[in-house]
């Protein structure tokens, strides 16, 4: 059954920190993924639901956070999309950079609520959707995409769309440590950080972690 109120089901489950990255930013995050994730799957019944993306700082979102943050003139007074927005994270660095409006999508309904609840301890404003923008035209005047090129379905439907994007005059630019399936050939390194992580979710407590172009 549907948890009632999934606001204070994360604010009962999560701590409000500052994402090792981006520290002038405050998220509700969770110190421990696999019992949220049990706790989530025990409270609506249901088992096999997706990890509670939304309540961690993965690196490629720290890394895009930073960027657009000591970057503003990347989405300073523009509409930015951030896709597989998890906590909103992004989202939120593109508003205090200066943005004009941006949206956080994410097929997880749960991480609607966390970037709005986010949105608010920054006091900023995103348009926070559960859905997938890919396949989608006009989502924004620049497309950030963190941690998304870990499954090999996805990262192909994701990089034909961002190049029909990038086509259309679009700026994308994307986060990533390295996942399993980031097209690397079809890429251009511009920024490269030192990411501190958990270590419960990665296979390092630093991971090295690019912001990346398309060629």
């Amino acid at each position: 059954m549907p948890i009632a109120n999934v606001p204070a089901f994360i604010r009962a489950n999560t701590r409000i920190l500052a994402p090792p990255h981006a520290p002038e930013l405050r998220l509700h995050l969770a110190d421990d993924a696999v019992a949220l994730w049990e706790m989530t799957e025990e409270q609506l019944g249901e088992l096999g639901l997706p990890p509670p993306f939304w309540a961690f700082a993965w690196a490629g979102g720290q890394a895009l956070a930073r960027y657009v943050l000591d970057h503003p003139e990347t989405v300073s007074g523009k509409a930015v999309a951030d896709v597989a927005s998890g906590s909103g994270l992004v989202a939120i660095a593109a508003m205090r950079a200066g943005a004009q409006s941006a949206r956080a999508y994410d097929v997880d309904p749960f991480a609607r609520d966390a970037a709005i609840l986010n949105a608010a301890l920054n006091a900023v404003e995103i348009d926070a959707r559960c859905e997938d923008p890919i396949g989608q035209d006009a989502v924004g005047d620049v497309i950030l995409v963190g941690d998304l090129f870990y499954d090999r379905d996805i990262a192909v439907r994701l990089l034909d769309w961002l190049h029909a994007q990038a086509a259309a005059g679009k700026t994308v630019l994307i986060g990533d440590p390295g996942r399993s399936y980031l097209p690397k050939s079809s890429l251009r390194l511009i920024a490269e950080y030192q990411v501190p992580v958990s270590r419960a979710l990665e296979d390092a407590e630093i991971k090295r972690t690019g912001v990346w172009s398309l060629l």
